[in-house]
């Protein structure tokens, strides 16, 4: 009896600490009041709803913004406002992040995001365009170089993704932990700070604002069992013979305190890209573009007008 009532109370415990971490979805209407610009920004680019900003002069030279794992396409705005003055400039939410809902098809493999780039372009009649692409949208924006070289016509890679790392094998899908699993149900507000804030080379700069948004966007319904079928869908191959098919000029970004995907790895990038060069920033992170917007612009500005 008493072994009962001790398995009873703890069962009721555990439920009762699970109902009080319970982490809904935000309704889809309350995320699009906040961060949907206006109704035209949703559109369906080859049977998937996306959400696409696109600003800029429609006969200027275009460039197409990737965000990274988690991210959205507001993890630009600064960087779009300082260049949509000279340049097409289109960012989007890859399926299931920001307000892009999820795949209909269950498809996050790299090959299917590089699909919807090309298949939005087409929509809007960009032969070819610059890319640039943070962490996760740095690997899907070289991939797209490589494969595409006749759609490409420079590349800026902010902390780019694709050497093995840990829980990162070369052929291999990473292996996602049951805690990690358990996202889908449970994720308090100050777990996810912690990881964004490792993302800033100095934590203190992450702003209020900034922090509320990654975690509205992280409850819309279905992001976060999209976001934990994107990771098991990652499967890396050793980059090097993909990286020196590159023809376009590429400018790599990198914060030498990025804590996410180490600086040396832009050595790494440099000894097989054909024309490539590295600027990096000693005190910022891993997305410098939202922690430093205006000084780690100055570079690209110049890049992209050689």
């Amino acid at each position: 009896m008493k072994a009962a009532i001790i398995i009873a109370l703890s069962a009721a415990v555990v439920i009762g600490l699970v109902l009080w971490l319970w982490t809904p979805d935000r309704p889809l209407v309350v995320l699009e009041a906040r961060y949907l610009r206006q109704p035209a920004d949703m559109t369906d680019i080859a049977g998937v709803r996306l959400h696409v900003r696109d600003d800029g002069p429609r006969d200027a030279p275009a460039v197409v913004m990737l965000h990274g794992f988690g991210s959205s396409l507001h993890t630009w705005e600064p960087w779009a406002q300082a260049l949509q003055a000279r340049y097409r400039v289109i960012r989007l939410d890859l399926p299931g992040s920001g307000l892009s809902p999820p795949d209909p098809t269950g498809d996050y493999a790299d090959a299917r995001s590089i699909a919807l780039i090309i298949a939005l372009l087409d929509q809007r009649g960009i032969r070819r365009a610059s890319l640039m692409g943070n962490s996760l949208g740095g690997r899907i924006a070289w991939s797209f170089a490589a494969e595409h070289p006749e759609r490409t016509e420079k590349l800026i890679l902010i902390s780019p993704d694709g050497f093995a790392s840990p829980g990162f094998a070369y052929g291999e899908p990473p292996k996602v932990s049951p805690i990690l699993r358990l996202m889908r149900y449970v994720l308090p507000k100050a777990l996810l700070e912690g990881n964004v804030a490792q993302s800033y080379g100095d934590p203190s700069t992450l702003k209020r604002e900034t922090m509320d948004r990654y975690y509205d966007l992280m409850l819309a319904p279905g992001a976060r069992s999209a976001m934990l079928k994107r990771m098991e869908q990652t499967v890396l191959a050793p980059p090097e013979p993909v990286l020196r098919r590159i023809e376009a000029p590429v400018l790599l970004l990198w914060g030498e305190k990025d804590a996410l995907i180490p600086f040396s790895n832009a050595a790494d990038y440099l000894k097989c890209l054909r024309n490539g060069r590295l600027v990096s920033f000693p005190t910022l992170g891993h997305v410098l573009q939202e922690e430093a917007p205006a000084g780690s612009l100055v570079p690209v500005l110049a890049f992209l007008t050689e």
